[in-house]
């Protein structure tokens, strides 16, 4: 199967073919099947591995069969699931061997903002603090514009070290968001957008373009002249720009949920794409498919205690 042929059987930009290679660029394991890969992570000083398959297909009972398969093949503990597979009320979850995974890393609930619609009724469904915003960035001379050079990528790593910082989130290093840069960008699923005030970039996204929908998966801005509302200029015009461009859906990439907590250290970009009245949409959830129960346990009791210390650090 090549890549245009693999890529029609898929529905999630980390599904591609290219985040395969992308992920094997990194020196990671990546085992593909009919309509899905999952990558292996190797357990440091350990012969184990952990197994991961993000945006899937739904589970089957023959696609649990060959993934226990695989993963006895890849030594792997365990094999975290994350379907790409919105709640359906009326239909059960018959996963067998799934169990509720220990450390999701997608968020259960994202934001879609529907692209099918006018920009008039997009602005009026806005919350009037957004389309003020908006206007403000307008104002100031804010330039929104896509721009994939090298110099637009290294104003982008500039602002990620900066926003990590800042954040005080865990994030992915240099070397990953060059090698996923490059190989994402020549196959025109990845593109980077600024927002420039005075000639000082303020925010730069990479989004993704993978059928009809976009997506936000990585977002930066700097701590000056936020005052000029750079980034929710930003998301309205690629909003635009993906109207323009037939898209029906602009994925913002998570979300916490229909009752978030104020003090959860994500909620200020939850309220960020609220601003805008996209549709909140759950997904199934994230379950991992055990293969070794004794390290399992003891692996998942290790990766809490760690979660635990990291957080005290930052």
């Amino acid at each position: 199967m090549d890549t245009t042929d693999w890529n029609t059987h898929v529905n999630h930009p980390l599904q591609t073919w290219e985040w395969g290679e992308f992920r094997k660029k990194m020196g990671i394991t990546v085992a593909r099947e009919n309509n899905y890969q999952i990558t292996f992570h190797r357990i440091p000083y350990t012969p184990f591995t952990v197994g991961y398959m993000p945006k899937g297909p739904s589970p089957t009972h023959d696609m649990i069969a060959t993934l226990k398969k695989i993963g006895k093949e890849n030594n792997a503990i365990y094999i975290q699931l994350e379907p790409n597979i919105v709640v359906n009320p009326l239909k059960g979850q018959p996963y067998d061997g799934l169990i509720p995974s220990h450390h999701p890393l997608f968020t259960k609930y994202t934001f879609i903002l529907d692209l099918t619609k006018t920009e008039e009724e997009l602005l009026e469904a806005m919350h009037s603090k957004t389309r003020y915003n908006i206007k403000v960035a307008v104002k100031h001379d804010v330039i929104v514009k896509e721009d994939n050079s090298d110099k637009a990528f290294e104003e982008y790593l500039r602002l990620e070290k900066e926003t990590t910082e800042r954040q005080g989130f865990f994030a992915h290093n240099e070397e990953y968001h060059r090698t996923m840069w490059n190989i994402m960008k020549q196959h025109d699923i990845a593109r980077l957008w600024t927002a420039t005030y005075k000639g000082t970039v303020l925010s730069a996204w990479i989004i993704f373009v993978f059928g009809d929908t976009i997506y936000y998966p990585y977002g930066t801005s700097s701590r000056l002249h936020r005052e000029v509302m750079a980034p929710t200029l930003l998301l309205w015009e690629i909003a635009r720009w993906g109207m323009k461009n037939g898209y029906k859906k602009f994925d913002l990439w998570g979300a916490l949920g229909p009752k978030p907590d104020e003090k959860d250290p994500w909620y200020g970009f939850h309220r960020f794409k609220e601003g805008f009245s996209p549709d909140l949409v759950e997904f199934i959830g994230s379950y991992d498919l055990v293969l070794n129960k004794p390290l399992y346990f003891l692996f998942t009791l290790i990766d809490k205690l760690r979660w635990m210390f990291l957080r005290k650090t930052i």
